[in-house]
């Protein structure tokens, strides 16, 4: 009970900062208080979310993590939203995705549209996305056959877009710390938004503790500085974004048995097929139609933000000046770090980072 009243005597204080703030900006006498009534919207009743996802039935529910359960609920004003029950254990995960969502804004992040604490369970309001997660879609292909080409370049450049905000553009530096498909939600027209920001952290507050490793997810996302000595950094978001990219363009998962031996580690597989001039080997061969130039760049791409040395990886600057415009060229990479029966990482190539500056940023 009083980590949950210290957590909502923290968040009434960032809303009363963000008021402020707004209210200043604004400049008019009443502006302050017209804020001041909207942010105590910010905070949900515990009956107004019971009816909207009818008292949080199964047959609302869109998901689970090891922390939450999440919910699909119609508010009396018809809006759709979705409500994320959380557990005692994920209150710190609560407690942090709030407050750094408060702090940030974008159209390639999740929405978040409020909370509630009433109640034993304490819960975050979410713009509802009717697509879901990417690897309902990309990888199940539960509702489409398979997406197209034109779509998938889209996603990859819509999440480019959102780390680049929140490595480069937000108010404050915030490194999500848990880029894959699981966390990238899809709105109607499958446009992307990132989501799970439990983990985030600003970039001058990178300490982790010692268990938050084991709740971070897949070892195939995260960096080998992360996972072997806790070292966390934007070129860490970089890293899983690589992932996410070259497992986007192939339609495979960062692990991937069943595939044979040979196929199991993409970025094993996609080095092979670059290194033998075969990128095009890793594109998906459910697509019917697909942009050859821009699926060998992003294979270039994924490869370089996967680098063992972060110094070698681009910043999502760079990124994204590439996906948009093409007119960045990446230098040729190296055998990028590869993770090894699920144990250890791996590198072939020498940890000295390169000397082209232009890859060598980020904040």
């Amino acid at each position: 009970m009083s980590r949950r009243m210290g957590f909502l005597s923290g968040l009434c204080g960032c809303l009363e900062k963000r008021g402020r703030s707004a209210g200043s900006s604004g400049g008019g006498g009443g502006k302050e208080e017209d804020d001041g009534g909207e942010l105590w919207n910010f905070f949900f009743e515990l009956r107004d979310l019971q009816i909207a996802t009818n008292y949080f039935s199964e047959l609302n529910r869109l998901g689970s993590t090891r922390f939450s359960v999440l919910y699909k609920g119609l508010m009396p004003n018809g809006q759709v939203v979705a409500v994320e029950k959380v557990s005692d254990q994920g209150l710190k995960k609560f407690i942090n995705e709030v407050k750094l969502l408060l702090k940030v804004q974008h159209k390639n992040l999740a929405t978040l549209l409020g909370c509630c604490a009433e109640g034993p369970e304490i819960m975050l309001v979410y713009e509802y996305l009717p697509n879901g997660p990417l690897d309902y879609i990309l990888f199940e292909k539960k509702k489409f056959a398979s997406l197209d080409w034109t779509k998938r370049f889209r996603i990859v450049t819509g999440v480019a877009r959102g780390l680049l905000y929140l490595h480069e553009e937000a108010p404050l530096t915030i490194i999500h710390g848990g880029i894959r498909p699981r966390n990238i939600l899809l709105d109607e027209q499958l446009n992307p938004k990132i989501a799970d920001f439990g983990m985030a952290r600003l970039a001058k507050m990178t300490d982790i503790d010692s268990d938050e490793l084991d709740i971070l997810g897949p070892y195939g996302y995260l960096s080998p500085e992360y996972v072997m000595y806790g070292n966390l950094s934007v070129k860490t978001d970089v890293f899983s974004f690589g992932v996410l990219v070259l497992e986007i363009v192939s339609g495979r998962k960062i692990h991937g048995m069943q595939l044979g031996e040979e196929k199991a580690y993409p970025l094993s597989y996609a080095w092979m097929l670059f290194e033998e001039g075969r990128s095009l080997d890793l594109v998906d061969p459910s697509l019917d139609d697909c942009d050859f130039d821009e699926a060998a760049m992003c294979i270039q791409l994924g490869l370089s933000c996967c680098q063992y040395s972060p110094t070698e990886r681009p910043n999502m600057s760079s990124v994204h000046l590439m996906l948009s415009t093409g007119s960045f060229t990446l230098p040729t990479p190296r055998n990028p770090a590869s993770l090894v029966g699920g144990q250890s990482w791996t590198s072939t190539h020498s940890r000295n980072s390169i000397s082209d500056s232009s890859i060598d940023g980020g904040r």
